[in-house]
């Protein structure tokens, strides 16, 4: 899920007991010439820790469409 454009007005409604299984991940892709940036948010359960994985190897392939470098990719868990 894209997050640009989203704001965050407080911390999630789900418990603790619930929590424990998700693993919350932010991913932020920027050019390292500076002319993308995006942030995108998703959460996985522990069992589906192969799809994350992915997921990730798709992000790290990407390139600028401006410029055609390979777009950093940096990552952010909430374990």
């Amino acid at each position: 899920m894209e997050i640009d454009n989203i704001q965050d007005n407080g911390k999630d409604s789900i418990d603790s007991s619930e929590n424990s299984e998700l693993i919350k991940v932010r991913a932020i892709i920027t050019c390292p010439n500076g002319d993308y940036k995006k942030k995108f948010r998703n959460q996985f359960l522990r069992k589906e820790m192969e799809m994350m994985i992915v997921s990730f190897k798709v992000f790290d392939w990407l390139t600028c469409n401006k410029c055609g470098e390979l777009l950093k990719l940096d990552l952010e868990f909430n374990i």
